[in-house]
């Protein structure tokens, strides 16, 4: 009998691509989720038995149960599991499984991690090297989050959020950066960056660590690691790095030198220095691994970007209307510095915050990250499975960015009063911007479909 996996939480963007892996494998999958979207009728259609609503009863002869760091210990299928001695594995552990065998890459960072392991997926795909991938979004040039190859390499984003991305040993590693990220679960910066140093260090002795040095924090990590690495970065000396970089609105150019040797210039479908910083690590690992250049020039020309990252939703001589995943200051900002360039009449911001807790501890840096809109609106906090914590609400956040910035324009609405609002608001000329990790995109839908 073929092993059978159930997934609590089937729906999200990571489960599902562990069950999609899965499946594809030729495993028996099933899942639950409180509703159905687009990645369950897909699981369904490849075989996966979905059920709508966490029971126990969903429990019976599986092999493991897959869960997320957003399931909670009292939940009715994890307590069934335990009751009927079934092994519990986290997502990372599955993905983990799953890469037995093969040559693991996995991309960690606070942000980022996305965009990296999106290029570096359609590096090896383009370059014909067959990879399984996993990313933490939709590859809008496969369509899909996860993808089972025949090659030798399994690419995965690697989750920091709940210290599971110490479940892997890869062969090669990327870190883009290192932010005050996530302190819910580790409680101190301190043990978040011992974390990222456990993760350095999980890297295989003959394999090599990609790491933006640019951010200092990991520029510390860095130099303490003793094995092969190669820097990558903007700003700080590296080993990879980028001049005469030239921002095209939502696209760059840039000429890339490999210790202090020119290697070639690119054209980046992205827009944005983070971006740019993001590509210098899809650069280096692709020579690291002897990808001839015209593959990485084809690659960084022709990626159609990650679902929710600086996603266009509509766009006319009149509007342009953008969405983004950004969900923490540092991300808001470089969002909006991305956007600068694009000649806009007004930048008009609609802000998702995200989790209680990550508003609660980063209240003040939340209060300046909004100094590039011109018009910013904020919406209630998705709770993503957190229970609210007193005193912490959207207007709150408004009252901190008045306090800080007293010319702001900034308005608190419900989100369903947002559409409305905004079609009255608009004026040709104007870019909004959706922002958060929530469901606002569901605005930028709405707002697109009313604006067509």
């Amino acid at each position: 009998m073929k092993e059978y996996y159930h997934f609590i939480g089937i729906g999200g963007i990571g489960m599902s691509g562990v069950a999609h892996l899965l499946l594809k494998a030729g495993f028996s999958v099933s899942g639950s989720d409180l509703k159905e979207n687009r990645v369950t009728e897909e699981l369904k259609r490849l075989g996966a038995k979905i059920f709508i609503g966490h029971r126990p009863e969903n429990i019976c002869d599986q092999s493991a149960v897959v869960y997320s760091s957003a399931i909670k210990e009292d939940n009715p299928e994890i307590r069934q599991a335990r009751k009927a001695g079934i092994k519990l594995l986290k997502r990372a552990e599955a993905l983990a499984l799953l890469m037995h065998n093969k040559t693991a890459i996995t991309i960690a960072g606070s942000h980022g991690k996305t965009t990296t392991t999106s290029l570096i997926s359609y590096l090896l795909l383009e370059a014909g090297l067959c990879p399984t991938v996993a990313i933490g979004g939709i590859l809008k040039n496969i369509d899909t989050n996860a993808c089972l190859g025949s090659g030798e390499f399994f690419v995965a984003e690697a989750d920091e959020s709940d210290g599971s991305f110490l479940c892997y040993q890869p062969k090669y590693s990327i870190i883009t950066n290192i932010d005050r990220e996530h302190l819910d679960y580790y409680r101190s910066f301190e043990n978040e960056l011992n974390a990222f140093r456990d993760f350095l260090n999980r890297t295989q002795k003959d394999g090599c660590v990609f790491a933006c040095t640019d951010d200092l924090n990991l520029k510390k990590l860095l130099s303490d690691y003793k094995q092969k690495s190669v820097s990558f970065g903007l700003d700080e000396p590296a080993d990879i790095y980028a001049k005469n970089i030239e921002l095209n609105g939502l696209s760059s150019d840039f000429d890339c030198y490999l210790k202090d040797k020119f290697v070639s210039r690119f054209h980046l479908a992205l827009g944005g220095r983070h971006n740019i910083s993001n590509s210098l690590a899809v650069i280096g690992l692709g020579l690291e691994l002897g990808i001839d250049l015209s593959s990485i020039r084809r690659t960084l020309e022709g990626y159609k970007g990650a679902g929710r990252r600086l996603e266009i939703k509509f766009k006319s001589d009149k509007y342009l209307v953008l969405d983004d995943y950004a969900h923490h200051p540092s991300e808001i900002k470089a969002t909006l510095a991305a956007v600068a360039n694009l000649g806009a009449r007004r930048k008009i911001v609609v802000f998702q915050p995200h989790r209680y807790s990550r508003t609660q501890l980063l209240l003040n840096e939340f209060a300046d990250s909004f100094e590039q809109a011109d018009h910013l609106v904020i919406s209630d906090i998705y709770a993503a499975s957190e229970q609210p914590i007193e005193g912490v609400d959207a207007p709150g956040l408004l009252k901190k960015i008045k306090e800080g910035h007293p010319h702001k324009q900034a308005v608190y609405l419900a989100k369903e009063k947002i559409t409305g609002y905004l079609l009255d608001f608009l004026q040709p000329g104007d870019i909004l911007i959706t922002l958060g990790a929530g469901d606002i995109v569901k605005v930028a839908d709405a707002l697109a479909e009313k604006l067509k």
